[in-house]
């Protein structure tokens, strides 16, 4: 899907680059709309070209020589330059810091130039409205910077950072906390408009993934996306919305705000599956609104469980024993990240043990990927290197990091436990997003692992744990539903399919769902008169009518064979790019292709896999769980559709932020040349 508005700055187009301040390429923002009380309004610089002058003494009195003869100061701003500065470089200066100079009406007196202690005064409008539009194209910049880095309006009302801007440039100013907030709140109505136009052209079904987590403020968020395959095949994801679940966030709160989404979006009857992160209050909801669908009779619905989050509950019943040992090499790690000669002592002594290639920083999250980390650093055998370091900084350090032989031993054990689960884990994240077949293989496969290895004691009662929740996530994703999304995928059809999957009844329902979802939706036109009553009255058509019949009930076999020539044909290889294949194989699997594109976006997972095994997924936790209520929705929405390639909009107009960074660019280097020019020569 294409994330392309319609309004750009086509004005500027042609434009000579100039001083970042010197442009208007943001909209007028007018405080009466947005509710503040000021009278002052922004004002757009004309968009012709300054008129240019050759004679000297046009420039020059604008400028004020000083008493020893040696500098010229701007009457305008203050700036100086050495008196040998040419002629034309002053001019230059005219027009890129005060574009109108020549149109005051009045030469500039001394009077108007700034003091360090005073505020600006300018005798024309003109100037002053000049110098409105230079702070518009600060505090957009700011915006930009405050949606990127998840940070609240408020940031910018901490007293330090304003006076940073006044060091570079006293007569800064930045807009109050309110207009930050309004401006949000209006360029989030835009997009979300944006959104919900976008996904009135999407033809197929779509599928929703929900995430919860609470804030500092103890508010209970839902983040509702939207995923779905366009018509060339590509994958498409946007996030719809993030809502506070009301008091007390139960299922029906959570079903309640899901729906309230969709029927804004008008995707209700659009929605075809629904991926949760397997709490109760989730699946709850997401069985409360299948009833639903099901009583509108608005076609299959199915809700899923997230296989990573399921995967990370049995990861952590695994590592239960060794958490002692974890916690003593990550502070050792947390060490090693925070000392440079340390970390340089480490290194050496690895390289000299050969203990293997360390790359700093180490991962010490407490995430599977930190997790993993730790118990690689002693499988490897680097706990020689690392009990070498400790000894060395044992004055600093302690000796509460080294390990003793039990210690390293459960850490290998549990190691060489968990490596099929590393291996599954780099998968999920390498294929985002991976499909429900391939990921039902995986599990499969873990079952197995956990099933018949061999375990100590002191983990059975950790295997029978990681088991139960394998055996309750299996349980819930063994379905006709999930049956079909899987035969789809081009590498497993039924061959790769699991026995707890695979049912010949399974394969018969999935044929009568493509017949009676696909054949006549898809193709209608060749299906019209296959009603009960046309049937009836038989004797009573034309003779054209019945060979018209006929030829139809052949092309509704050749439909039929549509499913059974493709499971006939051998699966792809488990490199095969999925989309990619349906592509390619689209014209020789018409319906099925159809079929495909809906069921291929049912998610397996409910969020990024790498957002909950990694150590990204931190950054993510803080910057939701400190944001205010008041900045959330807005901030956290607009930074992800910016990021999915929707541009940044307040109200019809978008903020061109590539100009912005170009004028910003020719601004400093016009400040660059300026500075050489104020040299003594």
């Amino acid at each position: 899907m294409e994330w392309n508005a319609n309004n750009t700055f086509k004005t500027y187009k042609d434009m000579e680059p100039k001083a970042m301040m010197d442009m208007a390429l943001i909209p007028n923002i007018d405080p009466i709309d947005i509710g503040l009380g000021s009278s002052e309004k922004g004002s757009v610089v004309p968009t012709s070209k300054p008129r240019k002058k050759t004679m000297t003494s046009v420039y020059l009195k604008y400028f004020e020589t000083a008493p020893d003869g040696k500098t010229r100061r701007c009457k305008f701003c203050g700036q100086s330059y050495s008196i040998a500065t040419a002629t034309g470089n002053l001019g230059r200066h005219l027009s890129n810091r005060h574009p109108g100079y020549d149109k005051t009406g009045d030469v500039v007196t001394t009077s108007s130039v700034p003091q360090p202690t005073t505020p600006v005064i300018k005798k024309s409008q003109p100037q002053g409205r000049v110098t409105q539009v230079d702070y518009d194209h600060l505090n957009w910049l700011l915006i930009k910077w405050l949606i990127l880095a998840s940070l609240p309006p408020s940031t910018l009302e901490e007293r330090w950072l304003a006076n940073s801007f006044k060091f570079l440039n006293p007569s800064i100013q930045l807009w109050p906390g309110e207009k930050y907030k309004a401006v949000f709140r209006e360029v989030f109505r835009s997009m979300r408009e944006d959104v919900r136009v976008s996904l009135e052209q999407v033809s197929s079904k779509v599928s929703v993934t929900l995430d919860f987590w609470t804030s500092y403020e103890q508010i209970f968020y839902m983040s509702v996306t939207c995923q779905w395959i366009d018509e060339n095949w590509s994958f498409q994801k946007v996030l719809l919305e993030i809502c506070q679940v009301p008091y007390p966030c139960t299922g029906s709160e959570i079903y309640n705000s899901l729906v309230k989404v969709l029927k804004m979006y008008n995707i209700e009857n659009k929605v075809l599956s629904c991926t949760h992160d397997n709490s109760q209050n989730a699946i709850h909801a997401c069985h409360t609104l299948k009833e639903d669908l099901d009583g509108q009779k608005v076609g299959p619905f199915c809700y899923i469980p997230c296989a990573a989050h399921t995967l990370s509950l049995i990861i952590d019943d695994a590592l239960r024993t060794t958490k002692p040992v974890i916690a003593k090499v990550r502070e050792f790690v947390q060490e090693l990240n925070a000392c440079l000669d340390m970390s340089e002592d480490f290194i050496q002594l690895t390289t000299a043990y050969q203990e293997g290639s360390w790359q700093f920083p180490l991962d010490a999250s407490a995430r599977w990927s930190g997790n993993y980390q730790m118990l690689d650093l002693v499988h490897k055998q680097a706990a020689k290197s690392m009990d070498a370091v400790v000894r060395k900084n044992e004055e600093m350090l302690g000796s509460r990091m080294l390990l003793n032989g039990a210690e390293k031993n459960v850490a290998n054990i549990v190691h060489n436990y968990l490596e099929p689960f590393y291996k599954v884990i780099n998968e999920i994240c390498v294929n985002n997003p991976p499909t429900i077949g391939m990921v039902i293989v995986y599990m499969d496969h873990i079952s197995d692992t956990i099933a018949t290895r061999q375990t100590p004691d002191w983990l059975k009662s950790a295997a029978e744990d990681m088991a139960k929740k394998l055996r309750s996530y299996n349980n819930q994703v063994c379905n006709i539903f999930i049956y079909m999304t899987a035969i789809l995928d081009p590498r497993i059809k039924c061959e790769l399919i699991p026995e707890s999957l695979n049912s010949e009844n399974y394969l018969e329902e999935a044929r009568a769902h493509f017949m009676r979802n696909y054949y006549t939706s898809h193709f209608s036109s060749m299906t019209s008169g296959y009603s009960a009553q046309d049937i009836e009255d038989g004797g009573s058509v034309s003779f054209a009518e019945e060979i018209a019949r006929k030829k139809r009930r052949a092309s509704m076999s050749n439909a039929t064979d549509e499913l059974t020539q493709y499971l006939s044909e051998s699966p792809a290889p488990t490199k095969t790019d999925v989309l990619e294949w349906w592509k390619v194989n689209s014209t020789r699997y018409p319906r099925l292709s159809a079929m495909a594109r809906d069921f291929l976006a049912v998610q397996a997972t409910s969020v990024k896999p790498e957002e909950l095994f990694c150590s990204k997924g931190d950054e993510m936790d803080k910057q939701r769980f400190c944001m205010p209520h008041d900045s959330t929705q807005a901030i956290l929405c607009i930074k992800s559709w910016t990021q999915g390639g929707l541009k940044l909009k307040y109200k019809s107009t978008e903020i061109d932020y590539e100009r912005l960074m170009e004028l910003a660019a020719a601004a400093a280097a016009d400040n660059i040349s300026a500075g050489f020019d104020k040299k003594p020569k």
